[in-house]
């Protein structure tokens, strides 16, 4: 898509996505979001920015220690994503070639999520800003050892200039408009994904379609009569 945002939007051109130690053994902690809505709302990051044509890089902490690998479903559906392997740094940001890995993009908006949300979404976070980075943190596609944990850390990356959003503004904001090809798509994103409800919409608008075409039809074979 090449629509110019509106002033003050996410412009999806100018965006790289990083999705931080989402990790199997990682995943047990969390206590702040059940771990089936985070494990989707990461896969509708994926999924959003493999239709969106955004950059992805991946990391992981000790990925062969107890913290288990990365969830397999992020490369599975963002196939481009790049995975920098990390030498024990906590903080994504001080691994050099992560750092690299982003400036050589030319991009300046980072989309961050990361578990545990007040340390592997939160240290990059504040220290993109820091290096004068806009930083949009998907809240719910991270996750933490306590709600209690999650509210201090979104008053945290607030003062550092943060923004934190969740899954279906940050997909709908990088989606921009329904007017593209791969519509269908996104509303499946929402679906299956981010917004499991949302099915009940599709189903209810499908079968009122499917109402009012019948009845059509119907009124049209008696006028025929």
């Amino acid at each position: 898509m090449n629509s110019t945002p509106a002033k003050g939007m996410i412009d999806p051109n100018d965006v790289v996505m990083l999705l931080i130690d989402h990790q199997s053994g990682l995943f047990n902690l969390v206590q702040d979001i059940p771990v089936q809505d985070l494990r989707r709302n990461v896969i509708a990051l994926a999924k959003t920015a493999t239709l969106a044509k955004i950059p992805v890089l991946t990391t992981a902490s000790v990925p062969d220690g107890p913290n288990g690998p990365l969830i397999p479903e992020i490369h599975q559906y963002a196939p481009h994503a790049r995975y920098i392997a990390r030498q024990g740094q906590i903080n994504a940001w001080d691994m050099p070639d992560f750092v690299q890995a982003i400036q050589a993009t030319g991009r300046k908006t980072l989309v961050i999520a990361g578990t545990l949300t007040s340390v592997c979404m939160a240290f990059p976070t504040i220290s993109a800003r820091a290096a004068g980075y806009k930083v949009y943190a998907v809240v719910d596609a991270s996750g933490n050892w306590s709600k209690l944990a999650t509210e201090l850390t979104i008053a945290r990356i607030t003062q550092a200039d943060a923004v934190p959003i969740d899954t279906v503004a940050i997909v709908s904001e990088l989606q921009q408009t329904w007017n593209r090809p791969d519509a269908l798509e996104f509303a499946n994103i929402y679906a299956d994904y981010a917004m499991p409800h949302y099915r009940l919409l599709i189903e209810s608008y499908s079968k009122a379609q499917d109402v009012a075409r019948k009845g059509a039809e119907t009124k049209l074979d008696a006028a025929k009569k």
